[in-house]
């Protein structure tokens, strides 16, 4: 007798996706952590790249600042019970790994712009280098 290829993907699936609260946390973290290590890594590069530009790196050491603020009181907006576990539950670890992931993630793409060259004749590029 032949199994219906869909009852083993549901087989397969269920597999993948049958796992504790815990361990959704600790992915979830990872997802962060890893988001966290690409800004830290892009930071760097623009850090090394522009060093020359005193004027622009003090700019920019104060802008980073002023978002880890701004992401931190984005968390606080987004879950403000004073009990987190008891108003959110036990997801909430993971809801807050991917949100800070996300959040992350679009910080890192905005500063991509200083890693990437502009063309010669845009005239609205700032600080952002020129080919």
């Amino acid at each position: 007798m032949k199994i219906p290829i869909i009852l083993i993907l549901c087989f397969l699936s269920s597999n993948a996706i049958a796992q504790t609260q815990d361990e959704m946390n600790q992915e979830a973290q990872e997802v962060y952590e890893l988001a966290d290590k690409k800004l830290n890594e892009t930071y760097t590069e623009i850090l090394q790249l522009y060093q020359d530009d005193t004027l622009f790196i003090k700019q920019l050491k104060i802008t980073q600042r002023i978002w880890i603020t701004y992401r931190d009181a984005s968390l606080k907006m987004k879950y403000p019970a004073i009990d987190k576990r008891l108003e959110y539950g036990s997801v909430y670890p993971m809801c807050v790994s991917y949100y800070l992931a996300e959040f992350t993630n679009k910080r890192t793409s905005e500063l991509n712009e200083w890693l990437q060259d502009t063309l010669e004749g845009e005239v609205c590029t700032g600080s952002v280098r020129r080919k």
